[in-house]
C-alpha cells in the first residue's frame, strides 16, 4: 500500500524533471525574453482586445471573428510588435553574453603558465584567405571593446533585425486595411472600381510610416538618457564587502580612504540633487513649449497629430467642432468679419440656433468686425448686451451649454471656472488609480501609514489640479484676449486678428502649458517626455512624413536602432540616467522578477521565489545590490 502511494509522487517528480529549467540569473537572455514578450504583448494586444471584449459582453453586439483573427495574426505573428521587441532586447542580451563568454575564454588562454599556441600559429595556413583574416581581426576588435561598447554593439545588431520585422508587419497590416476599405467603398458604390488603380489616387495616398510615433518616442527617451548621463555625475563604486570587514577588526580608527570616499559620495549625491532641481525647471519649460505647439496644431493643423491624441484633446476641450472650423476658415481667409464668407456664412449660424440663440449672432456680416461705440450700437440692434465695445462672435456661442442651467453662459469667468471644476473631477478619477494602484501592487503596507496615504492622495489631487488648470488657463486667456482686456484696449484692430491664428487661440496655447509648475518636479520630466514626441512630429514637414521616401524610411530605422540600443545600454551600465516610465520598464526587463520560479514552486510551495538580483556577484557587495535595487525601482509620486 505504501509502495503504491509513493509511486505517483515519483512519477510527478520525473515529469517535472523533464521540464527545462531556466537560469536563476534574471539577466539571462531566456529570462529577459519572457519578461519582454509578456510586457510587449500586454501593451500591444491588450488595447486591441478591448473592443472585442465589449462586444462579447454586450448582448446586442456579436464578436467580429474575422477582425479578431486579423488582430491576433498581427500581434502574435513573427512580425508582430511583441516578437520583434523580444528579438531586439533578448537577442542583444544573448549576443552580449556570447561576447562575454568568448572574452573569458581568451583570458583563460592567456593565463601565465598555461601552454597556448600563438594566434598566428592557429591561423597558419588560413592567413591568405580574406574571409578568415577578416573574422580574426573582427574578433580582436570586438574583444578590445569596453563592456558598454559591447552592449551597445549587441543591441545595434539585434535591433537592426527587429525594426525590419516591425515595419514589415505594420506595413502589411496597413495595406490589408486599405484594401478592405477600398473594397467596401467599391461595394457601397461611393468609389468606382476604375478609380482605385488611378496613378493620381495612388500618389495622393498617405504613406506615413506606421512606426513613426514609436521611433520618436524611443528617440526622445534616448536623448534624455544621454542628457541625464551628461548632467549627473556617475556615483563611485562601493568598496567590496570583505575589504570593509577587514577594516572592522583592524582598528577603531576609521580608514582615511574610506572617510574621503564617503565624503566624495555625499558631495556627488548633493550635487546631483541640485542638478536634478535645475533639470525639473528645464522639463517644465520643454512641456510648456511642446504643449503650446500641440494645442496650436490641434486647432489649425490637426493632421500633424495622432488621431487618438486629437480625440483626447477634443474631449478635454469640450468645444463645438464648428467653431474650430471657423477658426481654420479665418486663417485660410474664407471667413471674415469684414468681407463675410461666401462659402461658410451659415456655418456659425447653425451653431447659434442649436444653442437657442439668434442666428444673426453667428452671421459674419451682421457681427461687428471692430470694437468701440459702433460695436455697442450694433449689438443693441442684435439684442446682445453682454459685449459692449467689443466685436467678434459672442462668447455665448463659444461657451456652448456650459453654465446654461445657472444662466451664466455669457460670463467668461464662470465658463472658465466651471470647465476647470469639471476637468478636476474627471482628472481626479484618472489620477487616483494612477497614484494608488502602483503602491497597492508594490508596497501596500505604506497605505496603512496615515502620512504616506495623505502624500499619495495629495499627489493625485496635485496632478488633477495641474490638468484642470491647463483647461481653465486656456479658456480664460482666450476670453481675456478677445473680450475682457486686449480687444477693449485696441478696438481699432479687427477681430479677424483677435480670432485669427495669432490672436486669442495663440495666447491660450501659450498660457495653458504654464500649469506644469503646479505638478511635482519629478513628474514634470515624465510629462515633458510624454508631449515631446508629439511636438517633434508636428514640426516635421508633411512632405517627408507622408511621402514614403526610402531616405526617410532609412533615417527612421537608424533613429530606432540607435535609440533603443542607447536605452538598453543605459539600463545595464547607467540606470541612473533613466527616469520615469523608461526607467521602470527597462529595470523590469533587465532585472525583473525571476520567471523560472514556478517549477520549484510546484515541487515545494514553501520555497521562496528567486530574488531579482544575480546571486553571489563577483564585483558588487551586498550593500551595492540593495542600492542598485532601490535605484532601479521607480519612484511613484
Amino acid at each position: 500500500m505504501s509502495a503504491n502511494s509513493k509511486k505517483p509522487s515519483t512519477d510527478t517528480k520525473s515529469w517535472l524533471d523533464r521540464i527545462p529549467s531556466l537560469s536563476d540569473d534574471p539577466a539571462h537572455p531566456a529570462q529577459i525574453a519572457l519578461r519582454t514578450y509578456t510586457l510587449a504583448l500586454s501593451l500591444s494586444l491588450g488595447p486591441s482586445l478591448v473592443p472585442f471584449i465589449v462586444q462579447g459582453v454586450s448582448p446586442k453586439k456579436a464578436v467580429n471573428i474575422a477582425a479578431l483573427k486579423r488582430v491576433l495574426r498581427r500581434e502574435l505573428g513573427y512580425d508582430g510588435l511583441a516578437f520583434a521587441f523580444t528579438l531586439c532586447v533578448a537577442g542583444g542580451a544573448g549576443l552580449k553574453q556570447s561576447i562575454q563568454h568568448l572574452s573569458q575564454k581568451e583570458l583563460q588562454h592567456k593565463k601565465p603558465g598555461r601552454k597556448t599556441e600563438n594566434a598566428s600559429d592557429r591561423s597558419s595556413g588560413f592567413t591568405d584567405v580574406p574571409a578568415i583574416n577578416f573574422f580574426i581581426r573582427l574578433k580582436s576588435w570586438v574583444l578590445a571593446l569596453s563592456p558598454g561598447q559591447r552592449s551597445f554593439l549587441s543591441y545595434v545588431l539585434s535591433s537592426s533585425v527587429g525594426i525590419l520585422l516591425i515595419q514589415a508587419g505594420r506595413e502589411r497590416s496597413s495595406r490589408l486595411q486599405q484594401a478592405r476599405r477600398a473594397a467596401e467603398a467599391v461595394a457601397a458604390g461611393t468609389v468606382p472600381a476604375s478609380a482605385l488603380s488611378h496613378p493620381a489616387l495612388r500618389a495622393a495616398a498617405n504613406r506615413t510610416s506606421p512606426t513613426l510615433d514609436l521611433t520618436l518616442l524611443l528617440l526622445v527617451r534616448a536623448v534624455d538618457s544621454l542628457v541625464q548621463a551628461f548632467i549627473l555625475q556617475k556615483p563611485i563604486p562601493r568598496v567590496s564587502s570583505h575589504d570593509t570587514s577587514d577594516h572592522k577588526h583592524t582598528s577603531r580608527t576609521a580608514d582615511p580612504k574610506l572617510v574621503l570616499e564617503k565624503l566624495e559620495k555625499e558631495r556627488i549625491r548633493r550635487e546631483n540633487i541640485i542638478r536634478q532641481k535645475w533639470t525639473s525647471q528645464v522639463d517644465a519649460f520643454v512641456f510648456w513649449a511642446c504643449s503650446a505647439r500641440i494645442m496650436w496644431c490641434f486647432f489649425y493643423e490637426p493632421q500633424r497629430l495622432p488621431r487618438s491624441y486629437v480625440k483626447w484633446i477634443s474631449t478635454l476641450a469640450n468645444l463645438d467642432g464648428r467653431i474650430i472650423d471657423v477658426l481654420q476658415y479665418i486663417r485660410a481667409g474664407t471667413w471674415s468679419y469684414i468681407t463675410g464668407s461666401a462659402l461658410h456664412s451659415s456655418h456659425l449660424q447653425t451653431s447659434a440656433t442649436d444653442l437657442g440663440l439668434p442666428a444673426a449672432w453667428g452671421d459674419p456680416v451682421a457681427i461687428p468686425a471692430y470694437g468701440g461705440a459702433a460695436a455697442t450700437a450694433n449689438w443693441e440692434k442684435l439684442g446682445l448686451k453682454t459685449r459692449p465695445g467689443v466685436g467678434g462672435m459672442p462668447c455665448e456661442v463659444i461657451h456652448g451649454q456650459v453654465g446654461a442651467s445657472l444662466g451664466l453662459t455669457g460670463s467668461c469667468t464662470a465658463n472658465a471656472g466651471l470647465r476647470m471644476f469639471k476637468g478636476f473631477t474627471e482628472a481626479l478619477a484618472i489620477y487616483l488609480p494612477v497614484h494608488i494602484l502602483p503602491v497597492l501592487l508594490t508596497r501596500p503596507q505604506i497605505l496603512l501609514r496615515p502620512h504616506r496615504l495623505f502624500e499619495t492622495l495629495f499627489g493625485a489631487v496635485r496632478s488633477a489640479t495641474f490638468l484642470s488648470s491647463f483647461i481653465g488657463l486656456y479658456w480664460y486667456t482666450v476670453c481675456l484676449t478677445r473680450t475682457l482686456v486686449l480687444a477693449k484696449l485696441f478696438p481699432s484692430i479687427s477681430h479677424d486678428f483677435w480670432d485669427g491664428p495669432l490672436g486669442c487661440s495663440f495666447a491660450g496655447c501659450l498660457a495653458c502649458g504654464s500649469s506644469i509648475w503646479i505638478e511635482n518636479g519629478r513628474r514634470r520630466g515624465e510629462m515633458a517626455l510624454y508631449v515631446l514626441p508629439r511636438a517633434v512630429r508636428s514640426i516635421l514637414p508633411d512632405a517627408w512624413i507622408k511621402s514614403g521616401n526610402k531616405g526617410f524610411k532609412i533615417a527612421e530605422r537608424i533613429a530606432f536602432i540607435f535609440s533603443i540600443s542607447t536605452l538598453l545600454t543605459a539600463a545595464t551600465h547607467r540606470p541612473d540616467s533613466l527616469r520615469g516610465l523608461s526607467r521602470w520598464t527597462l529595470a523590469f526587463i533587465t532585472n525583473g522578477p525571476n520567471t523560472g520560479f514556478w517549477k520549484r514552486k510546484r515541487r515545494d510551495p514553501s520555497v521562496p521565489s528567486t530574488p531579482s538580483v544575480p546571486p553571489t556577484p563577483s564585483m558588487l557587495s551586498i550593500s551595492q545590490i540593495d542600492e542598485s535595487n532601490r535605484a532601479n525601482t521607480p519612484h511613484i509620486s
